[in-house]
């Protein structure tokens, strides 16, 4: 239960940080290089994302990786 916590809290940070951009999750998935059924999957919290699209994500939206895990601050 406790990883799908985490998973669907990485995906609220993901989500909020797409919206505050701009972006659908089409937009962002083509500047990740992620396919986009991957993003809204990960904005559920379905997917456990591996390290390499973390950090792909965090470039796509401009932020530090580190932003995507925070939770309940404000800060994506």
């Amino acid at each position: 239960m406790v990883k799908r916590d985490v998973l669907k809290a990485f995906g609220e940070c993901v989500r909020e940080a797409r919206l505050r951009q701009g972006l659908s999750q089409e937009g962002l998935a083509r500047l990740a290089r992620i396919d986009r059924t991957y993003i809204g999957g990960i904005e559920r919290g379905e997917r456990n994302v591996g390290i390499r699209n973390v950090y792909r994500i965090a470039e796509a939206l401009g932020v530090p990786a580190s932003d995507l895990f925070r939770e309940g601050n404000g800060n994506a």
